[in-house]
């Protein structure tokens, strides 16, 4: 008698700004999973909230037919705890949460997936929510001894924009970047020539959230490593990124493709170890688990690795660096999602066996 297939849920779409990136991913990772090995079940959810199960691409799957190449919100609308048990009490269940940006990378449905007992993909509450706060995850990178570049953090409603503005170029100079704390895909991001732009730059990203962080210009290659484990991480080889635009922006990376992805970055053998080696501390210092794509600056001809920053659900595209880095390291995309839903079970089994008696 065949074994039970695992089932698979998978979670896209979202409350965020990365709403649409999610779908896509969701549509890329679901036609890779293997059909012998799993029952997948798509849980969108919409920008207002709503969970809804995804009844035509459960039907498309149990057809063999083509999938779209992004997964609509449609189907059944579900309560997410009724739904997220009932399918996991009548099967072996992981769930596998693509929902990039707040409301889904930040530790939210990482805690309530951890409060209903379920097995998921990835990153834990804490480690979810430092690596989406870009300002606190430089602190505990600051505090873990890892290279980074100069930045300053604004609260809105506690810090003086005028205050942190002129500090910011007084200290780091122009131009500078200026990012929303928590967002992801580059959304809100904009590279501030003057003080003009920058007061500008400053009020796009209190858009998305109420802590914004305000880069230095580091003049160096953008490379990422792809790093996959739990107590012991594996690197993949680098890969470096050469933007289309002036920077690595939203457009670049999903709508025109400008940006050209090199694997492996043309690095020495040398750099290329070492970052690698940097990109394992990282990822152990921000207590990732699963997976994560680590982000660096590289300063050939000045302070080396500067660390940008990490990704605990990283794009699953075809076009994104996650996968291609593991491909070219020699695991491909099927298995690579093996190896995340084996990760996810071994962590639920040490989460669930510590003991609950006083």
């Amino acid at each position: 008698m065949a074994s039970p297939l695992l089932r698979l849920i998978v979670l896209y779409g979202g409350v965020s700004a990365e709403h649409d990136v999610s779908r896509v991913t969701a549509a890329h990772v679901i036609a890779a999973a293997d059909p012998a090995k799993y029952e997948v079940r798509p849980i969108g959810i919409a920008k207002d909230g709503t969970w809804v199960r995804n009844d035509k691409v459960i039907a498309a799957l149990a057809e063999g037919t083509e999938l779209p190449g992004e997964l609509e919100i449609a189907g059944t609308a579900v309560e997410p705890l009724a739904e997220l048990r009932r399918q996991s009490d009548d099967a072996i269940g992981v769930v596998l949460p693509l929902l990039h940006g707040p409301h889904g990378e930040d530790g939210t449905i990482q805690g309530m997936l951890e409060l209903f007992g379920l097995p998921y993909v990835g990153a834990g509450v804490l480690s979810s929510a430092v690596c989406m706060d870009k300002a606190m995850a430089k602190v505990v990178a600051a505090q873990a001894g890892i290279p980074q570049c100069r930045w300053l953090e604004f609260r809105d409603g506690v810090d003086d924009p005028r205050t942190i503005a002129f500090r910011a170029i007084e200290e780091m100079g122009l131009p500078l970047f200026v990012k929303p704390a928590n967002m992801g895909s580059s959304v809100g991001i904009t590279k501030a020539h003057d003080a003009a732009e920058l007061d500008a730059a400053i009020n796009l990203a209190l858009r998305y959230d109420d802590v914004v962080v305000i880069e230095e210009m580091v003049d160096g290659r953008e490379v990422e490593v792809a790093v996959l484990g739990n107590a012991l991480p594996e690197t993949s080889v680098p890969g470096e990124i050469m933007p289309g635009s002036e920077f690595y922006d939203y457009e670049d990376k999903y709508i025109t493709g400008a940006a050209k992805l090199v694997i492996p970055a043309p690095l020495s053998a040398q750099a290329a170890a070492d970052v690698r080696e940097l990109a394992a501390k990282v990822f152990t210092a921000m207590r990732c688990a699963g997976m994560a794509r680590v982000d660096f600056f590289y300063e050939e001809f000045g302070r080396g690795w500067l660390l940008n920053e990490v990704n605990t659900i990283p794009g699953f595209t075809p076009g994104s660096m996650y996968p291609k880095l593991w491909d070219a390291t020699g695991l491909p995309y099927p298995d690579l999602i093996d190896r995340l839903v084996t990760l996810a079970l071994e962590s639920h089994r040490r989460r669930t066996g510590f003991s609950t008696e006083h």
